[in-house]
């Protein structure tokens, strides 16, 4: 599977494509800035046609670029059902902030263990919430995209509205600590010493859980 992983935005935002090379069918995940130079990654690694957008949570930041590329793809938008009212009707300051405009509604509301397909690959939805109510991980290959959920060496904020710090904790060890230790951990911002880690190394290391 091609993993392409993007910085974007303002705030360090990790966006990704996956794509079936084979194919050349491909999803994006988090598009958190404009969707030209994240498409145009795309293209460039010989994914022709996204047919999925998929949002880890609802937060402006991961979702900035929905819009726009949606309407340069018609990719069908995801997020869990518990973040979906979230998606459509975000916090106005945070949108100012932005300059961002509003998602267009999912038209895929996931659940916890469900799989996106696309091509000949497939991700499974592990849904952690704590940093958002519905807050979700995408496994796959060896590797896992864990969104606000778990950083390198971090963890999301638990402050907002539909976090919770136990919640947040509780699921990282119940749902991404028992992944194998070999795991990839692709974190939703650059934030850690590294822009990658394993699910070994933050059992060992990470101090926040």
């Amino acid at each position: 599977m091609l993993i392409e992983q993007i910085q974007i935005g303002g705030f360090e935002i990790f966006c990704y494509v996956l794509g079936d090379e084979k194919t050349g069918i491909g999803i994006v995940i988090d598009p958190g800035g404009p969707a030209g130079p994240i498409l145009n990654r795309a293209s460039g690694k010989g994914i022709k046609q996204i047919t999925h957008i998929v949002n880890t949570h609802s937060h402006v930041d991961h979702v900035s670029g929905n819009k726009e590329a949606q309407e340069a793809t018609s990719a069908a938008i995801a997020i869990h059902e518990l973040d979906a009212a979230d998606l459509t009707h975000p916090n106005l300051g945070m949108l100012a902030m932005f300059g961002a405009e509003p998602s267009p509604p999912p038209s895929i509301l996931l659940k916890d263990n469900d799989v996106i397909a696309f091509g000949n690959e497939s991700i499974k939805v592990i849904h952690t919430p704590g940093h958002t109510l519905g807050g979700i991980c995408l496994y796959f290959d060896g590797h896992v995209i864990t969104g606000d959920t778990l950083f390198v060496g971090g963890i999301g904020r638990t402050d907002l509205p539909g976090g919770s710090y136990e919640t947040l904790r509780q699921s990282i060890k119940e749902r991404l600590f028992t992944l194998p230790e070999e795991t990839i951990v692709l974190p939703g911002h650059n934030y850690g010493v590294t822009p990658t880690s394993t699910i070994g190394r933050e059992k060992r290391e990470n101090v926040f859980v």
